[in-house]
């Protein structure tokens, strides 16, 4: 068990609280992940001209970089991934790359990158539950709650991109489906790395 203040939104993290270690590795990868997205989004507005795209790059980006700064301050800078340079360049990659590509690679990126994410925070909040089954622990439960809401953000951006890729009314051609697939066997190995590192 390791000790954790901060706040989250307007609920405490009370001071000097004890988190499990498993649930320390699981923030380490939210902060990651945060981290990667602000980057995913700077990408995107790195390479695009799509008046529709940067302002969808623009919403999500300021999302993103709220859950940032609400996640961050839960972990000590000790507790933080060493390869947060590569999380970044590997974030900044993801946007760019598709938004080279044009609006339908980059809404089936989001699609497929917010799908992973809405998966990795229900898997944290059910291991929340497991660890304070009375929904008890308060810090647990600030906890609990910040990831919900964050979850519920990462849900409304995949929908989004959903959306937006539909209308183009166009399928996905095979080099899409080969990207798409590899960004979600990416964020998984992404994740399996950051628990450790």
């Amino acid at each position: 068990m390791r000790r954790v203040e901060a706040r989250t939104r307007n609920t405490p993290i009370e001071a000097g609280c004890l988190l499990p270690a498993t649930l320390i590795a699981e923030l380490r990868t939210d902060h990651a992940g945060e981290s990667g997205a602000v980057m995913i989004y700077r990408g995107i507005l790195a390479i695009t001209r799509d008046a529709d795209v940067r302002h969808f790059a623009q919403a999500h980006l300021a999302t993103e970089a709220r859950h940032l700064a609400e996640i961050g301050p839960l972990l000590a800078p000790r507790h933080r991934s060493r390869l947060l340079p590569l999380w970044r360049i590997a974030g900044w990659l993801t946007g760019a790359l598709p938004a080279w590509a044009g609006p339908r690679a980059v809404y089936a990126t989001i699609e497929a990158v917010e799908t992973f994410v809405d998966e990795h925070y229900a898997e944290q909040i059910a291991s929340i539950d497991r660890h304070d089954p009375g929904h008890s622990a308060l810090s647990l439960q600030a906890l609990r709650a910040l990831l919900q809401a964050c979850r519920g953000d990462e849900i409304a951006h995949r929908d989004e991109a959903a959306t937006l890729f539909a209308l183009s009314g166009k399928p996905r051609t095979l080099a899409l489906r080969m990207w798409v697939g590899s960004v979600g066997a990416g964020s998984r190995v992404a994740v399996k790395i950051c628990r450790r590192v």
